[in-house]
């Protein structure tokens, strides 16, 4: 797939009938093809031969000149969409801020700084920090001829601006150190986070906006995930949520931010078994996607939709959470890939549970990419739950030829990658589940299931993530045999402990 049909891809239904109109007027001759290319880039993104389809013949340079042509105009498209919508504030600020300096090489400065002080106020609505460092730099320039103003307050207004504009950057620079480590598979992500934290001074406490509160949330979640301690995470969550209700009340523009926010904390009460607290910020959640016209209701239903899943699923109302999933319109989200592929994999785990094995399996045929594309698009942590599900699912269908080419492949795979992680125990788990698969026989339940849980059972159970526990509730329910979906709710019910 060529550049141009990943930008095809990524537009709504509506953007895609809107730049055609566009093309059609730009259009001066009958017989121009940005047209004929884009639908059928659009219809069959990996189409062989085009100019072959397009001119009737081999023509490889008109093709290269029609797709830049074509990239360029869709770039444009994009690009001015982008600044009538999500930056219209930002544009009306700078539009005020140049009008200002213009009236005042005119000399008319009365205008002047009237029009500064309203690109002030409207900067400082939507914390437009860069922005504002810019009309308090020509409002001082200029602070000599404004008869009402006090030179200290202005200067120390200035100052203050500047701190928080330190305080983005910093925050930037955090986030793409992180990052940068976690790309090249930094082994002790609560180091990484806290030395970042502490290299570039962030820290709650020095009054961050929304969407910093968005970042330094979403490190932290993604730290949680690595090494699964939602517990650990819960007391920062909630701290952070109330920096969030103690702020200002929130504007539209940090409506993206906010909803990504409500997700994370539902998504950690969730993790911490708390599906009450978990619920009501999904409620939040669902009532700000429906805000300004329902502008992100799209871009978040798929992973607002998993979470609701979950917390059906553990919460004992499984039927309820396979009808949502087999009714999901999977087709419609092609750019969430990743929460899809959560979303199918999820009933996968239900039918599972549900001991519908036949029906799992069915689903699980359907995933015909190979894992590297799979890792490409959710990333390795998912191709890894996906193989190690489908072993499971083999042993329970006893399919004994399966379930010995699976595990040698899956150790072969993913052996090195677990190791250098730290994930043991999905090695242990592994090892555990194979041994009992073919000895289950002349195995002692009791002392196995004791072996099982010195093993896997690393921390209090009370402060066990919830998905180490369904794993240890598989192995249980098959060792002990007892309904997994019933001992898969036992075990997470909180204050029980896990025996």
């Amino acid at each position: 797939m060529n550049s141009v049909s990943v930008i095809i891809n990524a537009l709504s239904v509506e953007e895609k009938k809107n730049f055609l109109a566009e093309l059609k007027k730009k259009n001066k001759r009958h017989d121009t093809k940005n047209m004929e290319l884009f639908k059928l880039l659009e219809s069959s993104p990996n189409i062989k031969n085009i100019d072959v389809v397009l001119y009737g013949k081999k023509a490889k340079g008109a093709l290269h000149a029609l797709n830049k042509r074509l990239y360029d105009s869709l770039v444009d498209f994009i690009a001015i969409k982008s600044f009538e919508g999500e930056q219209s504030e930002e544009m009306e600020v700078f539009k005020l801020l140049l009008a200002g300096r213009i009236f005042f090489e005119q000399k008319v400065f009365k205008v002047a700084f009237r029009v500064l002080k309203k690109a002030e106020l409207k900067a400082k609505q939507y914390a437009l920090y860069s922005v504002l460092n810019e009309i308090y730099y020509t409002r001082i320039q200029y602070a000599h001829l404004d008869k009402n103003v006090v030179l200290e307050n202005l200067i120390s207004d200035y100052k203050l601006n500047k701190q928080l504009l330190n305080q983005e950057e910093n925050l930037n620079l955090t986030y793409a150190y992180i990052q940068n480590r976690l790309k090249n598979a930094e082994a002790d992500i609560a180091k990484v986070v806290d030395s970042a934290f502490s290299k570039f001074n962030v820290s709650l406490e020095n009054g961050l906006t929304y969407r910093s509160l968005y970042k330094i949330l979403e490190i932290n979640n993604q730290r949680a995930n690595l090494d699964r301690n939602f517990y650990m995470l819960l007391p920062f969550v909630e701290k952070v949520n109330n920096e969030i209700e103690l702020a200002e009340p929130l504007n539209e523009k940090y409506l993206f931010y906010h909803i990504q926010i409500l997700y994370y904390v539902a998504n950690t009460y969730f993790r911490n078994k708390k599906f009450t607290a978990s619920s009501s910020y999904l409620d939040q959640m669902h009532q700000e996607m429906n805000k300004q016209n329902k502008k992100y209701y799209d871009r978040f239903l798929p992973q607002y939709t998993l979470l609701v899943v979950l917390n059906l699923n553990y919460n004992g109302n499984s039927a309820e959470a396979i009808k949502i999933l087999e009714e999901f319109e999977y087709s419609k989200y092609k750019q969430q890939l990743n929460y899809v592929l959560d979303l199918k994999l999820m009933l996968v785990v239900l039918y599972f549970q549900q001991d519908r094995s036949k029906e799992a399996l069915s689903l699980f045929k359907e995933s015909t990419h190979s894992d590297q594309w799979y890792a490409q698009k959710a990333g390795i942590v998912w191709v890894v739950k996906k193989n190690l599900t489908e072993i499971m699912l083999y042993m329970e269908l006893d399919d004994l030829d399966l379930v010995e080419s699976k595990v040698k492949s899956f150790r072969k795979k993913h052996g090195a990658y677990l190791k250098s992680n730290k994930e043991n125990r999905v090695l242990d788990f592994l090892s555990l589940a194979t041994h009992f698969y073919f000895n289950k026989v002349e195995i002692d339940k009791e002392l196995f299931m004791e072996r099982i849980k010195k093993t896997l059972v690393k921390t209090d159970p009370v402060n066990e993530d919830l998905f180490v526990i369904s794993f240890y509730a598989w192995l249980k329910a098959r060792v002990m045999n007892t309904n997994l979906y019933q001992t898969t709710l036992q075990l997470i019910t909180p204050n029980l402990s896990i025996d």
